[in-house]
């Protein structure tokens, strides 16, 4: 029984509890509910007054901006009224000059009407003079003038004759002092030793006993030599040397190294002479090589083929008159390029042109054809510009000068190659040259007598004087002069003096 009342009371107590407790809560989320409310009214309320602060401020800015708007329109609208105010006064102005501009061009419109009135008055007037005068003379207009031109030249024809002469004169001393100035500074510039090239080498021996080694049994070593290298070995009784012979630089070059060789080695037979010959080529390959590289660097001409500069190089070997033809191509090109400088002319161009001109040299014993048109055909072919070509091809007057670049290559050519020392000559060539002269000279009709002097610089002809005139004397030596341009072949220029004299001898007794 007890059990049952504890029970019951415990579930009474636990059910009142429950209820006190549910309670409790209901007064605490009361109390939290009101306490949220608060703060969410608080926070309404300074949104509000926030908002209320927000829009009044947007106000003073609006009507700040809205202040700020009017003033600005008003700017502008006092700017455009001031600048309408200028046009206005700007299209006065312009309407006063284009009423001024009317009025003179009516009275230029005015005074051009009159002029050609009175150029027409003026033209009658004149027609009616010259119609008078042909009546009164009985020539016409064309008549009349061809008559006085007729009169004036029979008045004045030896005072206009003296003054052309005396312009010719005074115009050719005064280019030819002008041209000798040219030349005497470029030649002073450039001034090179002339070292002529022999037609034989000397090669010398330790001893004269190597002679007859060098000869052979029954002469096959000399033989060989000559052989392979196409040159004249003369073995004779001068002491401790022997002379190698040849026209081409080249060869004697060859057999000089081989034979020089061949001494130092000591061995001399056919099969060695044949294998220090073929060494020989080679050192002169290299040579030839070098001296082409050595006159581009010289001359500062890079921009060359290499095959060119070998070609270059072979110049070296080769010789004009006992000149040498690359010391002779390389003072071209100097000279060319400083009397360039001095007329205003293409600098590079002509020192091109000048180193190039004999380039044709090289081959002219392997092609067929002059030395200028076998450079030309070289220089065409490895693409050398054309204004160089044009400027070489001209320096012996085979063909036309195209530029004054060509007459200043020509000009160069001709200085270095008369230069006194520079060239030499066999006696035989020279006699048959001043020969040749004299031959042109006296082929002309009236001739007494020619004499060719200055080293064939200068062909001095008497003439008759009864059969030719002062007149057919000047005419004769211009003649005679263009006859030896075309028909002979000289370094430098050769001077024409013609002289015709009369000599009347009496005797008193």
């Amino acid at each position: 029984m007890e059990q049952v009342i504890l029970l019951i009371t415990s579930a009474v107590s636990l059910i009142v509890g429950a209820f006190l407790g549910y309670l409790a809560r209901q007064s605490i989320a009361k109390r939290d509910h009101r306490a949220l409310e608060t703060k969410v009214q608080k926070r309404i309320d300074y949104a509000k007054k926030r908002s209320k602060e927000i829009v009044l401020e947007a106000k003073e800015k609006y009507n700040q901006m809205i202040e700020a708007a009017k003033k600005e329109t008003e700017e502008k609208n006092e700017e455009l009224f001031k600048r309408e105010k200028f046009l206005l006064k700007r299209e006065n102005s312009l309407d006063e000059k284009f009423s001024d501009y009317e009025k003179k061009e009516k009275m230029f419109n005015q005074k051009v009407k009159r002029l050609k009135e009175i150029k027409e008055e003026v033209d009658e007037m004149k027609d009616r003079a010259e119609s008078e005068l042909m009546k009164i003379s009985g020539f016409s207009k064309e008549e009349a003038r061809e008559e006085l031109y007729k009169t004036i030249e029979r008045e004045y024809e030896t005072d206009v004759l003296e003054r052309i002469n005396r312009l010719e004169k005074e115009g050719e001393e005064r280019y030819l002092t002008r041209a000798k100035e040219i030349l005497s500074s470029v030649i002073q510039k450039y001034s090179s030793g002339q070292v002529q090239d022999l037609t034989t080498t000397n090669v010398n021996l330790p001893d004269d006993d190597i002679k007859g080694r060098i000869i052979g049994k029954e002469g096959r070593n000399i033989k060989t030599l000559e052989k392979l290298t196409g040159v004249e070995v003369v073995v004779d009784d001068t002491p401790g040397t022997v002379i190698i012979s040849s026209f081409d630089p080249t060869r004697r070059q060859i057999a000089k190294i081989a034979l020089e060789k061949l001494i130092f080695d000591g061995r001399i037979q056919p099969a060695r002479i044949e294998e220090m010959v073929e060494r020989a080529e080679e050192e002169v390959s290299e040579q030839i090589k070098k001296a082409g590289e050595g006159a581009i660097y010289e001359t500062g001409i890079i921009d060359l083929d290499p095959k060119v500069v070998n070609l270059l190089g072979r110049l070296h070997f080769r010789s004009s008159y006992g000149q040498n033809v690359l010391s002779h191509s390389l003072e071209v090109s100097f000279l060319a390029e400083a009397i360039a400088a001095e007329v205003g002319a293409d600098t590079s161009v002509c020192k091109k042109a000048g180193l190039l001109h004999d380039i044709g040299k090289a081959l002219d014993h392997q092609v067929e054809g002059s030395h200028v048109d076998i450079g030309m055909k070289v220089l065409q072919k490895f693409e050398v510009e054309e204004n160089a070509i044009n400027a070489m091809k001209s320096h012996h007057e085979e063909y036309p000068y195209e530029s004054v670049e060509s007459v200043i290559v020509q000009t160069a050519d001709a200085i270095s190659g008369g230069r006194p020392g520079a060239r030499k000559d066999t006696l035989e060539n020279y006699l048959k040259r001043l020969g040749e002269l004299e031959g042109v000279a006296n082929s002309f009709s009236g001739v007494e007598r020619s004499y060719a002097i200055q080293a064939g610089r200068e062909i001095r002809v008497f003439v008759k004087p009864e059969e030719i005139n002062d007149l057919e004397a000047k005419k004769m030596a211009r003649m005679m002069a263009d006859k030896i341009q075309e028909e002979l072949r000289y370094p430098g220029e050769i001077k024409v003096t013609l002289i015709r004299e009369s000599r009347i001898v009496d005797y008193a007794k």
